[in-house]
């Protein structure tokens, strides 16, 4: 297919851009990848299954292949004794991102994440952290990414440190930044900071002066819980077109964050493996394009727990029609709930309850 237009060009031209993102906690449950680490491991051992992913996405309406480099970075791989394979994982992850985005007229990135290295202050950390974001983003720029997202990010100086190495080491493409807001950082005004006491908007447009063409959040909040982050950012105009890529889990601003919401009927923590019972419904998906549309937030998507159903969703609530909008539900011919007398079976309907009992 031809080429599709760059990042920066759909967004001056009014385009909302849909990057589908999940791919650590779709393999975690799928039975290829380890919470804990959540190395990308699959890439190397599975690749098909990679691949097939990433069509999967583009099929349910995602703009962007989103190379599965996420936490394929040197540290990470140390921890379970692959690091002699990482450049092998980044690559091959990349290239076939760019084969199946070639294939398809898409984009695609290639991606950074949060090291667990920086420290505030500790220059080897700071060291190995701009090694760390260096070579990723060289081998992304060799296999051809069209741009480049470094995210959930806590710290402002890790993340500008992925900018200014993106901006040095991109070979002039886009970089997209967005920070994960851990909510554990609230002044006594009210305002949320990053982990290094930055406030919030004040942060992003720090990032913008850096360098960044694209700013805001990823990860760690809900759609609800992400939406006050995104308003005030509006309201700011920080200086850059925003993102928002929340995870699809039904935080709220009292639990603002997947990483310490609580199961309703146990009340422990339901993070990393108990939060099936906390996923949004594809209504809350739908709420929240509607108000991303609103808010005129032009790159959009959905982060850990996200599956194709939700970014077909996603794009069919912006009016677009995908390959897999074939399959979106129809309830019209359902054999029980049927609107076609000729398709509903009249034994089951007249036991049908006349009321909705809601559960307590």
């Amino acid at each position: 297919m031809p080429k599709s237009k760059g990042l920066m060009e759909r967004i001056r031209d009014g385009e909302t851009v849909i990057c589908a993102e999940g791919y650590i906690f779709a393999f975690e449950r799928l039975g290829y990848l380890k919470a804990g680490p959540f190395t990308p491991e699959v890439v190397v051992d599975h690749p098909e299954l990679v691949r097939q992913m990433y069509k999967d996405f583009v099929r349910a309406g995602s703009d962007v292949v989103q190379a599965f480099t996420y936490y394929g970075h040197r540290n990470k791989f140390k921890l379970v004794g692959r690091e002699d394979e990482l450049e092998k994982q980044n690559r091959l992850a990349l290239k076939m991102a760019r084969e199946v985005a070639d294939e398809t007229g898409t984009l695609m990135c290639g991606d950074l994440s949060n090291t667990w290295v920086y420290e505030p202050g500790n220059e080897e950390a700071i060291t190995e952290t701009k090694a760390i974001f260096k070579e990723q983003i060289e081998w992304a720029v060799d296999e051809g990414a069209d741009y480049i997202v470094a995210e959930t990010i806590g710290h402002l100086g890790e993340a500008i440190l992925a900018t200014e190495a993106i901006k040095q080491y991109g070979k002039g493409v886009p970089a997209v930044i967005t920070l994960a807001s851990h909510y554990n950082q609230l002044r006594e005004d009210g305002k949320r900071t990053t982990a290094d006491d930055v406030e919030i908007t004040e942060a992003l447009r720090k990032l913008v002066a850096a360098g960044a063409d694209v700013v805001g959040f990823n990860c760690t909040c809900g759609p609800v819980s992400i939406m006050p982050l995104l308003e005030s950012s509006v309201e700011a105009n920080v200086g850059a077109p925003l993102a928002a890529i929340p995870v699809p889990y039904r935080t709220t601003l009292k639990e603002p964050t997947f990483t310490t919401i609580l199961d309703p009927w146990t009340g422990k923590r339901a993070f990393p493996d108990n939060l099936d019972c906390l996923l949004c419904s594809r209504e809350d998906v739908v709420k929240f394009t509607q108000q991303c549309v609103r808010l005129k937030i032009p790159y959009i998507g959905l982060c850990c727990g996200n599956a194709p159903h939700y970014t077909r969703t996603m794009a069919e609530t912006l009016g677009r029609v995908t390959e897999a909008s074939k399959f979106s539900p129809d309830m019209s011919i359902h054999g029980i709930y049927g609107t076609d007398d000729s398709k509903v079976n009249t034994y089951y309907t007249k036991e049908l309850p006349k009321t909705t009992v809601k559960q307590e």
